[in-house]
């Protein structure tokens, strides 16, 4: 197709730097995240992803190829957005991208839920579980502050020993107790590790500060409060996110334990635990996701005494509201 020179404004009456739907509500977020998080985003092939990018430029510049459509452009925006760092603009890793979540959180999940009952079993699935933990933190992390090999390899190391520790000492606390019980410690090893490897994965933006800007996306400092704010809703989202397929599957479980089919089809089990979860997770990704805004404010007021000063050194006033992308 051919391309000519367009009035964006008058074409299309909408802005493709912002998201499709309002994001000061829940479900405006929900549909956002959904649209981002979709899981068959995650196997588009490199030239797919190329030509979103270009499109979306195209439509920044006021050039369009002739008849391309609103959903078109939308299309190549999410995409676009599946697949490259918001802060940086690089593609990010395929196995760290949120369309990439419910995939490989289904795999690992069911095998948290199926092999949990030997410790041996407990630390080998809580160190695939960290590894994987690790990447996406990396992947997703706010790419305008810094962080050496040397500190990811800490918050990995560290968060991996905390999740096998703790899931070693439940499951032979939870042995003497309920069935139910040893079931559930994946669920609190694996939200113990995320409370951990988290901000341990993102200490540089704990230390220096996670760059903040104002409502123009204009950066004017940096924020040690912004950056604990952030990374605080992402461990929470994580632990949403995991937290009701880790509850009802056992539950589930303990209910069809008994049944002749589920005693005599045993290699059915890890199965249903894999397929349980992705159902949970495509459904629970997006959502946690929708929890917080990406793109969070932090009232001026509430800064650190020296960065209010700083900000009204460089600018001459006070800002209402600085804003910061909390990372996923």
């Amino acid at each position: 197709m051919g391309k000519e020179k367009i009035s964006v404004l008058k074409e299309f009456n909408f802005d493709i730097t912002k998201p499709r739907w309002d994001q000061g509500t829940f479900f405006g977020r929900l549909r956002h995240f959904a649209s981002i998080t979709d899981p068959r985003l995650a196997i588009a092939s490199q030239k797919e992803l190329e030509a979103a990018r270009n499109l979306v430029d195209d439509f920044k510049r006021g050039m369009m190829p002739r008849g391309t459509t609103v959903e078109q452009i939308w299309k190549a925006r999410h995409l676009e957005q599946s697949a490259f760092h918001p802060d940086s603009g690089e593609l990010m890793n395929i196995y760290g991208r949120m369309s990439f979540q419910v995939t490989g959180r289904t795999a690992i999940t069911g095998f948290l839920l199926q092999f949990y009952k030997t410790p041996f079993q407990v630390a080998s699935m809580q160190w695939m579980n960290q590894s994987y933990n690790a990447l996406v933190n990396y992947t997703n992390r706010n790419a305008a502050s810094t962080i050496t090999k040397k500190q990811m390899f800490f918050a990995y190391l560290t968060a991996t020993v905390t999740g096998m520790g703790v899931a070693v000492w439940l499951n032979r606390s939870a042995a003497l107790a309920t069935p139910i019980l040893a079931r559930w410690v994946p669920l609190v090893a694996v939200s113990s590790a995320n409370a951990v490897n988290i901000p341990l994965s993102r200490q540089s933006e704990i230390i220096s500060g996670i760059v903040i800007t104002d409502e123009h996306n204009q950066p004017v400092g940096n924020s040690r409060k912004c950056a604990i704010k952030g990374i605080t809703q992402v461990v929470i989202s994580r632990v949403v996110m995991g937290a009701p397929g880790f509850i009802l599957l056992p539950l589930i479980v303990e209910r069809i334990k008994h049944t002749k089919f589920w005693r005599n089809h045993k290699w059915t089990h890890l199965p249903f635990q894999v397929m349980g979860s992705g159902v949970v997770l495509l459904i629970m990704v997006p959502i946690s996701c929708a929890l917080f805004p990406q793109i969070s404010k932090y009232k001026f007021s509430k800064l650190e005494p020296e960065v209010q000063e700083s900000i009204r050194a460089k600018l001459g006033k006070e800002l209402d509201y600085v804003y910061f992308n909390k990372g996923l």
